[in-house]
């Protein structure tokens, strides 16, 4: 099977992802295709759910129809992870489309939390490190989200969301968020000391455990860690912190065994399934079926795997 024509047979979203980081097309191709995630596909039709007021389905962090008085459930339709989502398809943030989205975003939305603004952020680890990775990818700084990343690492070098409850251990889930938002703040101008060490704490929290397992006894931390999903929401899984090692370019001998786990996942025709769907309502789908080979995995875990073996 042709894999990469296979893939190619797609999504903008895709397509622009596969021509460069698996073919090595030329830029000018990429860019041409990559431009077409803003008017055509699920980047347009993400786009066309922002209503003028900046959010999308009438919320920031939960849709606006959630009764806050009834226990809590994930939902993935409103303003956060409608923007995390088009940083994965790869939006440029150059584009009109991208650059409107954004000023209403800017304009308007206000966490929950306290009224701060949404490139400001609020205050637990897993929400900051995905709205700072989306700050930095649209040019909105994030400096006030990365001095608060800062602050709330927990003194095993990592990050828990429920830490203002009372947790001292850090969790997986939390910082593979937060390292990520560190991570993209950096590579979008940002610099500091601070940042930096506290970033290379957090790696090193998931380094010591292999990505998925306990550091106690190395048994796995969580069987659905060491299942491949997307899209990843603010969930930990073995192929999400092999892609930020690979966005951080750090090969580290603690990474083989997630690796060979990765490597063990693909079926006959070098296609990976998609593992895990992370329950709840969503305002459309990416054409993935849970068991059934994935686009969107097998792109993420080839361009993993060419990473590691050029290395």
């Amino acid at each position: 099977m042709d894999v990469t024509a296979w893939l190619l047979d797609s999504d903008p979203a895709i397509r622009w992802q596969v021509l460069q980081d698996l073919v090595d097309a030329p830029p000018d191709d990429v860019a041409a295709e990559r431009a077409r995630v803003a008017t055509e596909g699920w980047g347009a039709r993400l786009l066309a759910e922002q209503a003028d007021d900046g959010r999308w389905d009438g919320g920031t962090y939960r849709p606006g129809w959630v009764d806050e008085d009834r226990p809590f459930f994930d939902a993935w339709t409103a303003t956060h992870f409608s923007l995390q989502q088009l940083t994965e398809l790869g939006l440029d943030p150059a584009s009109p489309q991208a650059q409107r989205a954004v000023e209403l975003v800017r304009a308007h939305v206000r966490w929950d939390h306290a009224g701060e603004p949404y490139f400001d952020g609020e205050v637990e680890p897993c929400i900051n490190g995905v709205a700072l990775a989306v700050a930095a990818y649209f040019g909105q700084g994030g400096d006030a989200i990365a001095e608060t990343l800062v602050r709330t690492r927990l003194d095993d070098g990592g990050w828990n969301c429920w830490a203002e409850y009372g947790a001292s251990v850090s969790s997986f889930h939390s910082t593979i968020c937060t390292v990520e938002g560190l991570l993209a703040w950096e590579r979008a101008g940002g610099s500091s000391d601070a940042v930096s060490e506290a970033r290379r704490t957090g790696e090193e929290y998931l380094l010591d455990r292999g990505l998925y397992r306990r550091r106690s006894d190395g048994g796995v931390a969580d069987p659905r860690m060491t299942m491949l999903s997307f899209p990843v929401r603010w969930f930990h899984d073995v192929l999400r912190g092999l892609e930020h090692f690979r966005v951080a370019d750090r090969r580290d001998p603690r990474l083989e065994d997630a690796i060979t786990l990765l490597r063990s996942k693909a079926d006959t025709d070098g296609r990976w399934a998609l593992e895990n769907v992370h329950e709840g309502p969503t305002l459309f789908g990416f054409g993935d079926t849970e068991g059934e080979p994935s686009r969107w995995v097998t792109l993420r875990a080839l361009r993993v795997l060419r990473w590691w073996d050029l290395g």
